[in-house]
C-alpha cells in the first residue's frame, strides 16, 4: 500500500471540532481501503501543534482532487474504523520496513 499523499497536493487540513474549535493538521497519509468490496479513501491527520504522544486522526475522505473543497467525514461504524486503523498500522509498518531497507542499502554503498 503506497503513500498517496503526494498524488493529491495536500499537506494541511483544517478540522472543525465539536464546539466550533478549529485545528490545523498535517496530512500524514491518504490511503485506499477496501470496505465491503468497495475501495474508499481515508486520510490520517496529526495536529500540527502535536507532541510525540498525540493521537492520529483517521477520517473517510472524498473530493481529494480539489484541495480547496476536500470532504472529510467521521468514521461512525466501529467495524469500519477497526479495518481502517489496521490498514493504517500496516501502512506504517511497510514504511518503517522500507526506511530500514533504504538505510541498509545506504550503509552498503558507503
Amino acid at each position: 500500500m503506497a503513500d498517496k499523499k503526494k498524488d493529491y497536493d495536500l499537506e494541511k487540513v483544517t478540522l472543525e471540532l465539536d464546539g466550533g474549535k478549529e485545528i490545523t493538521c498535517d496530512v500524514i497519509s491518504i490511503f485506499p481501503v477496501n470496505i465491503n468490496n468497495e475501495e474508499k479513501m481515508y486520510i490520517a491527520l496529526l495536529d500540527e501543534e502535536a507532541d510525540e504522544d498525540s493521537d492520529i486522526f483517521l477520517y473517510r475522505a472524498s473530493n481529494l482532487e480539489d484541495p480547496d473543497n476536500i470532504q472529510i467525514d467521521n468514521i461512525e461504524d466501529d467495524d469500519e474504523f477497526e479495518i481502517v486503523a489496521d490498514a493504517f498500522d500496516e501502512l506504517l509498518d511497510d514504511e518503517e520496513l522500507n526506511g530500514l531497507l533504504d538505510d541498509l542499502e545506504d550503509e552498503e554503498e558507503d
